[in-house]
């Protein structure tokens, strides 16, 4: 179980693709320094393992180092994810670090500085990124980098990956979904993104890939014969709260079902009949509730829901097509056997 909360939306920067379509300045709704600890509180009570701190930008509240070592208290693990702005000073990353963060979440958009740069909004970002890394690295802390991929930079990803290499313990991959201010020009096809995992699936890193939004990485990795781990998908297993306290299936999925404000975090997640669908594999629409990889995959709830508004749908970047024999796969040691032939795609 994977909590995510939004302790703000403030933040300076205008990335192009922001989910929070983040502002400037806080907002005076947001949860309280107290009503955040019940949050944690009701969190760790409920048996989640993973805690993340995001954004906007952590960093704009100045009890973030409070909310963190409460977090920490409790034995839950700690992801935070500042946004490298003049906040992310000397010392932000050490009094995190102190405070017990397990993991420091920082973005890379693009391999160049003109392609992050033009995420993110602000010339000389790239530099800026890199020093806020070395800052980690210097610490010894737990670094993950997560990447957008989108159209912008999709062709950039085998050398974000070399740039990464001995750098870093994991890249998470986020496949841009059409919430905030992200544009439906910017989202890969179906096509484009099958070659992006099977690209990452046959490629050899120094450090742990996992995607978000794309959980057919797993039917691709089943499909060349690989161990295929388990996974939280939007509504199972994870969940997002906003930053005024508003209960969603994650953070690119934003139907809300609630607010921790008035019911706490365990009535919304185990008993709102919208998370208790997105857990049922049978309520599964068209193609994806057809598939014999289901089980293990599901599609992206949050790209379902942006395309159509039903987060049951198909997922529309899906490129395989079912055999439609749920029954005919085998979960054995090292994945799922098929008879599928080995891919040869090529790097995207």
């Amino acid at each position: 179980m994977t909590l995510a909360w939004e302790v703000t939306r403030a933040c300076p920067l205008r990335c192009v693709h922001c989910r929070a379509d983040a502002q400037h300045h806080r907002d005076t709704r947001e949860l309280s320094t107290e009503e955040g600890a019940t949050l944690v509180d009701e969190a760790a009570a409920m048996g989640t393992r993973v805690f993340v701190l995001t954004g906007g930008d952590p960093l704009a509240r100045p009890d973030i180092f409070d909310l963190v070592a409460h977090v920490a208290s409790t034995g839950m693990y700690v992801g935070f994810s500042p946004s490298v702005t003049g906040r992310l000073r000397s010392g932000a990353l050490e009094r995190a670090v102190a405070a017990g963060t397990g993991t420091i979440h920082l973005s890379l958009d693009g391999a160049t500085p003109a392609t992050h740069d033009a995420f993110r909004g602000v010339e000389g970002h790239f530099e800026r990124t890199w020093r806020a890394i070395d800052a980690v690295c210097a610490l010894g802390a737990r670094l993950q980098i997560a990447t957008t991929v989108s159209r912008r930079n999709i062709t950039e990803l085998p050398a974000i990956a070399r740039l990464l290499d001995g750098r870093v313990a994991s890249w998470t991959l986020f496949f841009l979904v059409t919430t905030g201010r992200a544009q439906a020009a910017d989202m890969l096809t179906a096509d484009q993104e099958e070659l992006a995992l099977h690209w990452l699936a046959s490629g050899e890193f120094s450090f742990t890939v996992r995607t978000v939004e794309a959980p057919q990485y797993r039917r691709v990795r089943a499909q060349l014969n690989l161990p295929v781990a388990p996974g939280v998908t939007d509504g199972n297993g994870f969940c997002f709260v906003s930053h005024v306290g508003e209960v969603q299936p994650s953070g690119f999925l934003p139907l809300t079902v609630g607010n921790v404000r008035d019911r706490p975090l365990r009535h919304w997640y185990q008993d709102h009949p919208v998370f208790r669908a997105l857990r049922d594999p049978a309520q599964r629409g068209g193609k994806c509730g057809r598939c014999e990889f289901l089980e293990i995959c599901g599609g992206s709830r949050a790209r379902a829901w942006a395309a159509t508004g039903d987060p049951l749908a198909a997922d529309p970047t899906c490129a395989y097509e079912p055999r439609g024999d749920r029954s005919d796969p085998v979960i054995t040691g090292r994945g799922m056997q098929t008879s599928t032939h080995r891919s040869h795609q090529s790097p995207p």
